[in-house]
């Protein structure tokens, strides 16, 4: 007697409806409860990833279920890092997404040469990448279900077969990492170790017979999802403190940049000339060597961010930079980890993104008034450290401005704003109360510094108090930071 014929299939059956029963039950709390979830199928070509991912999809709601296959990089995919596909389709809050093969194999063909990326000199620390990455969206509530199907040659090659034998299956069987197996096998076998968390496991499921395939599946999501609701739903009664844990003051990068620093008129325009010809040169230089540039501009309020990118931009080519200017999160935004709109906006190689403010808003702004919670603000120096790493590791130039003004000249340039019908637009009342906690304000800038300024990510701090000295300095500053990073390795 067949292995196969001592099977119940009818008891097989008969579970599977019971778990598609639940399936369905616990993804309507996932979504009531906002809970983002990410299910990742891997395993060697043929392994059974498409069966098990249809199961699941028509065991869900269509409305709130996204599916993702990973394929070879596009052009377009190619000019960014490699986990941005990823960062930019984690689901939303409340929603689950399944991928066909995922980051892991992505790596994987990237260094067994399945496509050319060669902006990673080192390619093993996107490794560390995948971590960073899994670990970011788990602390920030992503359940993430990892399958690896197990599948024995016999079986992998009657799927083939299968495929082989069917014209309008044919294309199935050729895939761009269908010839890949055996050193797939290999690399997953250290990436199986290494990524095998306890926040996010792999889950080994056998795939000998379909129908008990499925069901281990299903019943592994459900036990999953059980229990990512339980720790939600307790997660959710704790007190969650946002008093930004401020001890008081103390030195830090801020200190001595109250004096004013003038320039006259005269040398102020003879350097701003100069200093945006060379950053012409920058522009087409970066393009030329495909190296992605991110300009980032934090300061005080009316500490003259505006006026700074004005003079950058001035003399740059409109269709390689682009300024993004970082208000409160619109719905969409808040729906996905805080991260999530930066992804969105990276310059592809070759290109310029400006940021007026940016992702340090989590330590600065959300962490003074409380719209993140202490846990949430604490962990997100070492995420942002992560984020950029990223971007660096692709080999983008990351530079990051700190326009510093005095508490004086900030509420001489407030007034001013005040009384003038042109630029009276500029001021708010939340610019006057974020005045009333300057020096709550001037601690978390000062954390912030400590904290995320890195040897691949410098932070620099620029005496604001005179807006001609302001700009020079910092045009100055991104200049020569580029011209050493661009032409260090060719010696120009």
């Amino acid at each position: 007697m067949s292995a196969i014929s001592t099977i119940d299939f009818k008891e097989l059956k008969k579970e599977k409806d019971e778990l598609v029963v639940r399936a369905g039950y616990l993804q309507r709390l996932i979504m009531a409860k906002k809970i983002p979830v990410m299910i990742v199928f891997e395993g060697v070509h043929a392994s059974g990833k498409g069966r098990l991912s249809n199961e699941l999809l028509l065991a869900l709601d269509a409305r709130y279920t996204d599916f993702y296959a990973t394929h070879k990089p596009t052009e377009d995919e190619l000019r960014r890092p490699l986990l941005w596909q990823y960062s930019v389709n984690a689901p939303t809050y409340g929603n689950i997404n399944i991928y066909y093969r995922s980051w892991y194999s992505l790596y994987i063909a990237l260094i067994n040469q399945k496509f050319e990326l060669n902006r990673y000199t080192d390619k093993k620390s996107l490794v560390k990448e995948i971590r960073d990455f899994e670990k970011t969206l788990i602390d920030d509530g992503t359940v993430l279900i990892k399958f690896y199907l197990n599948i024995s040659k016999e079986k992998q090659m009657e799927h083939i077969r299968k495929m082989r034998e069917n014209p309008r299956t044919m294309w199935r069987a050729q895939e761009y990492d269908a010839e890949n197996d055996e050193r797939y096998e290999q690399e997953m076998k250290k990436l199986l170790k290494d990524g095998n968390h306890s926040e996010a496991p792999w889950h080994h499921i056998e795939y000998d017979v379909r129908e008990r395939a499925v069901n281990e599946m299903l019943r592994t999501v459900t036990s999953v999802l059980e229990k990512a609701i339980a720790e939600h739903d307790r997660k959710s009664s704790e007190l969650k403190e946002r008093d930004g844990k401020f001890k008081g003051p103390k030195d830090g990068a801020l200190d001595g940049f109250d004096k004013c620093i003038t320039i006259e008129k005269k040398e102020y325009r003879e350097k701003l000339e100069n200093l945006q010809q060379r950053m012409r040169e920058v522009q087409y230089t970066l393009y030329q060597k495909k190296v992605p540039l991110f300009v980032v501009y934090e300061g005080w309020d009316a500490g003259g961010k505006g006026g700074n990118i004005k003079r950058l931009v001035e003399p740059l080519d409109p269709t390689m930079y682009i300024v993004n200017t970082t208000a409160a999160p619109n719905e969409s935004e808040r729906n996905h980890n805080y991260l999530w709109r930066f992804w969105t906006t990276i310059p592809k190689s070759g290109h310029i993104s400006i940021y007026d403010r940016s992702w340090y808003g989590r330590l600065m702004v959300e962490r003074v008034e409380g719209f993140a919670t202490n846990q949430e603000w604490s962990r997100a120096y070492q995420e942002i450290n992560d984020f950029e790493e990223s971007q660096t590791n692709f080999g983008a130039i990351v530079i990051k401005l700190f326009l510093y003004i005095s508490k004086e000249e900030q509420l001489t340039r407030f007034e001013d704003r005040q009384s003038d019908p042109n630029k009276v637009w500029k001021i708010t009342d939340e610019d006057w109360r974020n005045r009333e906690k300057w020096d709550i304000y001037v601690e978390a800038v000062n954390d912030m510094i400590e904290k995320t300024d890195k040897k691949n990510a410098p932070w620099i701090v620029i005496n604001g108090n005179d807006k001609r000295y302001a700009r020079v300095k910092a045009l100055e500053t991104i200049v020569e930071i580029c011209e050493k990073k661009l032409y260090e390795k060719s010696g120009k």
